[in-house]
């Protein structure tokens, strides 16, 4: 169902210069003002939401997209890249629900070699290369693993134990040849055989007994949910409209073509008239992940069949400190039914995944007490110190959208994308893993392209995304810029890191207030500083987004993020214009859902815990989290209106 097709031109209309410094080019598109920079373009401040809401009532547009995930996120960069207008709008968070419970790890995928699934690791490594070398090196960095290769008994076993280093190796070859060959811009190291005693010293909790050796390989690393703000800010630099806490409820049609989309702004004062509107729309782009069945679902009211079915596959991960395993680089083991990764995360590691078929909630999935202990189980068997629950710090659990098929586990569905059209106007995406979310993004937007007419090949190939600019310059410049802000070398690491060449911003408030300087409470990796560059660039409206999405201090922290609330909650107000009763209820919904989710991971099972986590409402304050209207990065289920 997939196609590509490529056109010139493109055209856009309409204004934007007064609030974010936009005016009109020569084709038609939106350029900037010279006078303002890209990154100051592509602020998601309180302000900037209050004009885009304006434009979602008054413009049409040629490409609405809904669902803020790193796929909607990077279809509406896709659109704007082409100079097409273009509209994106998130019922929650951007990242707030698949997009930021990830392994935060950008791979082409050594199970899909072992499936002989080559055109999709080839597809990823090469995404790989573009975010590691071009598009995000500041978000996209190598990370090393090592692959364990089981010890035997003996030399009646060495046969089998040649057998199994000739084979993996031969995988991670294969692997490192589609990236060097094909892939643009390898970014990462080549692999290496290792000695059970140079695997040991890499890795020293290592279990002598059970290894023979291992095979050293690299990977990329990213932080999900940034990536996916990043991916807004740069749509939004380039001119598109991009609102979070709007809530699609309904399609808008004339006779069988859909021109739009009824949206709720979920921030609006209860009771307002001006709540729910609608936003036109040349095509609408539905990238909903986990719920693209209820789409399918809502199409099949009208008598339509959009021929497409996701599964949702639950993936849970355990966060540890880094002194409870000692080791240099991450490793990757087998499992009876996948594999297990285990990650070095700053200073802590990210254990994960399962891969189990979930019917529950999809706002909030939910680890059971039975999850946690198969996790544990499969990493105790070959660290020297077996972990416990008492070593944990954190625990999350996201949802993978997997294309349906006849396997009856989660784990042999396909990772493959599809793009359908089941209505006029409408455009669904669905399947696909984080890696290639740029494909999937193209291809969708390709299609629109193709109904529109006269439109731009995609050029996201080339585009680097905010931050990305002077990094590598910046980065080797870092202690003349750390002495020429007075601070610690280290803070400006840890700002690159995260920001790239965006950190002079946030440095720009430590120099107009000092004070924000100052270590967050309860989580002092990170700065003051960052909480208000959150809330006046990068659109978080609520404590959890920043405690859970632009910081990760709700998995990092064996708080989960209470002892940052209140510190998190003064420096947002502060921008957003809370008062006290604001502010206590921010942080006591933050505390509530912390609760839930305690208890629920220790309930024994999906069910219950899918009750005990469903016990807090969401904190944007719909009753959709139960499927009862709405989509975004959210569940959805939406009426239809006819003109």
């Amino acid at each position: 169902m997939l196609t590509r097709c490529h056109r010139s031109g493109g055209g856009e209309s309409g204004r934007f210069r007064a609030c974010c410094g936009w005016g009109r080019a020569g084709y038609g598109g939106r350029v900037r003002d010279p006078n303002v920079t890209r990154s100051a373009a592509g602020q998601l401040s309180p302000q900037r939401r209050a004009a885009d809401l304006r434009r979602l009532r008054a413009e049409r547009f040629d490409v609405l997209v809904i669902g803020g995930g790193a796929t909607g996120a990077g279809a509406a960069l896709d659109a704007a890249s082409r100079g097409l207008k273009v509209a994106l709008v998130e019922a929650r968070d951007f990242a707030a629900g698949t997009s930021s419970r990830s392994s935060k790890l950008i791979h082409g995928g050594l199970r899909y070699l072992e499936q002989l699934e080559f055109h999709l690791v080839h597809e990823a490594l090469t995404e790989r290369g573009l975010l590691a070398t071009r598009l995000a090196p500041h978000l996209v960095r190598p990370v090393p693993f090592l692959i364990p290769l089981p010890a035997g008994r003996g030399l009646r076993d060495l046969p089998a134990r040649l057998f199994r280093r000739s084979y993996y190796g031969a995988g991670v070859a294969a692997y490192d040849a589609f990236a060097g060959l094909f892939g643009t811009g390898r970014g990462m190291p080549l692999h290496r055989h290792l000695t059970r005693e140079g695997a040991r010293r890499v890795f020293p909790s290592l279990r002598a007994d059970a290894l023979a050796g291992a095979i050293r390989y690299y990977d990329g690393q990213v932080d999900d949910a940034r990536l996916v703000v990043t991916l807004a800010r740069t749509a939004a630099s380039l001119g598109a409209t991009v609102v979070s806490s709007a809530r699609a409820v309904g399609l808008v049609r004339q006779a069988r073509e859909v021109t739009g989309v009824r949206v709720r702004d979920l921030e609006a004062p209860p009771g307002s008239p001006d709540a729910e509107f609608e936003v036109r729309a040349r095509t609408v782009i539905a990238a909903t992940g986990v719920w693209s069945d209820d789409m399918s679902r809502m199409l099949n009211d009208v008598g339509l069949r959009p021929g497409i079915r996701v599964r949702a596959s639950k993936g849970v991960h355990l966060v540890v400190p880094r002194s409870a395993i000692t080791g240099e680089t991450g490793l990757i083991v087998r499992t009876a039914t996948s594999v297990l990764f285990v990650i070095p995360w700053g200073g802590h590691w990210i254990i994960g995944t399962t891969d189990t078929d979930w019917r529950l909630d999809r706002s909030h999935p939910a680890a059971s007490a039975r999850d946690i202990q198969y996790l544990l189980d499969q990493v105790n068997l070959v660290l020297d110190r077996p972990l416990s629950s008492a070593d944990i710090e954190g625990v999350y659990a996201g949802l993978r959208p997997l294309l349906a098929g006849e396997a009856d586990s989660t784990s042999k569905l396909s990772r493959e994308h599809a793009v359908f059209e089941p209505m006029l106007g409408l455009l669904l995406v669905a399947g696909g893993k984080y890696t290639t979310y740029r494909v999937m993004a193209a291809d969708v937007v390709d299609r629109a392209a193709h109904r529109l007419g006269g439109v731009r090949p995609s050029r996201t190939a080339d585009l680097p995304l905010l931050g990305a600019d002077g990094y590598a310059a910046m980065w080797r410049d870092r202690a003349d810029l750390a002495r020429r802000h007075g601070v610690p070398v280290g803070v400006v690491e840890h700002l690159l890191e995260r920001y790239g060449t965006l950190t002079l911003a946030v440095l720009a408030l430590i120099a107009a207030d000092p004070l924000l300087a100052s270590p967050l409470a309860g989580a002092p990796e990170y700065l003051a500083a960052e909480v208000t560059y959150a809330t006046r660039s990068e659109g978080a409206l609520h404590l959890e987004d920043v405690l859970t999405r632009r910081t990760r201090i709700s998995f990092e922290t064996a708080h989960r993020g209470l002892d940052s609330a209140g510190h998190t909650a003064e420096l947002m107000g502060a921008v957003l214009g809370w008062d006290a009763a604001t502010r206590e209820r921010e942080i006591a919904h933050y505390r509530a859902r912390v609760e839930a989710e305690r208890e629920s991971q220790l309930m024994p099972d999906d069910a219950t815990a899918d009750a005990a986590r469903l016990g807090v409402p969401d904190v944007r304050g719909f009753a959709a989290d139960r499927g009862v209207d709405g989509v975004g990065d959210g569940p959805l289920h939406l009426p239809t209106s006819s003109r």
